[in-house]
Formats: C-alpha cells, sequence, structure tokens
C-alpha cells in the first residue's frame, strides 16, 4: 500500500486506540509509529502478529475495522487473531498519585507541557497505571493529551514519544485523543483517575 485516504487513516487510528491496555505499550507504539511513518506493510504485520503472538482477541467490530485498511484482508495473519465476543474488562486501575517510590514525574511533566501547544494541544493529563490480573505492562506513569479537532493522532503520539525519549530516555505510555474521536474505556478510566498538568 502506497498512500491511506484520511477515512482509512482514521479506522487505524480508531483501532489503535480501542488496543490500548491490551497489547502491550512497546508494542502498540511500534504501530502507531509504523502506521505514521508510512510504514502500512510492517504495520499491518507487527500489528496482526503481536495480536496471535499475545492472545489477544478483537471483536467481530474490530476484525472488520481492521479488513478494511490491512494489505491482505483475506490473510492467514488475520484469520490467526482470536475472535471474543466483547471486549474484556480494563486491566489497570488509574490513580492522580503514585507509591512513594514512583519515578519522579516532573520532568515529563515539563517537556511534555512546553510541547503540547505546538501539536495543536488542548490538556495534558496524568495519572499512576497499577495493573491488575491479565495487565500486559507493569505500572507506569501514563499521560493523556487532548488535542484539537482533526489533528493526527499517531504523527503526535510519534512525535510526543519521540520527544520524550531523546531528551528524557523515558519511555512512558502516552495517548493522544482529538477533540472529535471517541474515547475508549481504557482512556475514559486514565482521564478519570488523572490529574490535569498542562492546559491550553
Amino acid at each position: 500500500m502506497n498512500a491511506m485516504d484520511a477515512k482509512t487513516y482514521a479506522t487505524v487510528a480508531d483501532v489503535c486506540r480501542r488496543l490500548a491496555g491490551r497489547l502491550p505499550d512497546d508494542v502498540l507504539g511500534t504501530v502507531r509509529e509504523n502506521y505514521a511513518a508510512g510504514e502500512f506493510d510492517l504495520a499491518d504485520a507487527t500489528l496482526l502478529l503481536s495480536l496471535a503472538f499475545y492472545g489477544v482477541g478483537i471483536t467481530s467490530e474490530e476484525r472488520a475495522l481492521l479488513r478494511a485498511f490491512i494489505g491482505e484482508p483475506d490473510g492467514a495473519d488475520l484469520a490467526d487473531v482470536p475472535a471474543i465476543a466483547q471486549v474484556p474488562p480494563l486491566s489497570y486501575r488509574f490513580s492522580v498519585d503514585g507509591p512513594a517510590d514512583a519515578p519522579d514525574p516532573a520532568p515529563a511533566d515539563t517537556l511534555l507541557s512546553v510541547d503540547a501547544p505546538r501539536r495543536h494541544g488542548r490538556s495534558l493529563h496524568r495519572a499512576w497505571r497499577t495493573p491488575l490480573d491479565g495487565a500486559p505492562d507493569a505500572a507506569a506513569w501514563t499521560y493523556v493529551l487532548r488535542v484539537a479537532e482533526g489533528a493526527d493522532e499517531l504523527s503526535t503520539y510519534s512525535g510526543v514519544t519521540s520527544n520524550l525519549w531523546v531528551a528524557l530516555r523515558q519511555k512512558w505510555p502516552v495517548e493522544v485523543i482529538a477533540a472529535d474521536s471517541p474515547r475508549t474505556p481504557y482512556q475514559e478510566a486514565a482521564l478519570a483517575g488523572a490529574q490535569v498538568i498542562w492546559r491550553a
């Protein structure tokens, strides 16, 4: 695939939002970065093989969304992804405060707050994410960056996380949500348990 129209790209972003908290952070991050960079075949392969490898099932609605943009909708890789009747319950709990031994979030707070306006940011939120049974990742500070309507969530994610790594050598989970995008239960829970770090 050499190009992706706006509607299809929006579907990709939607699927990535739905899989937050279900696939490991690093895996989903790589998928988002590859789609943002136009590496569609690589992103497709990473997404489908990871869903199968980690046993992350998808609903019939999610399978239809995947079929709308992957290069081989009738291929074996999609067929290998487990089917589930409904999205499983959240495997994380979110809270404003972290434990006493949590890493200091101040450097990331400052960096992301300065970066947010350049990325059409509306508000930046931070929560401590505690894993429950079956969670794919350990406890961590989690950020949610709300951006303007129509903003490119995938490219913004790629830019924000790259800046975080280059400047601070830190890799925290980040969710980017445009004003006109539906939120998943994972993102709703993260926002409900977060404090506002910055607001436009």
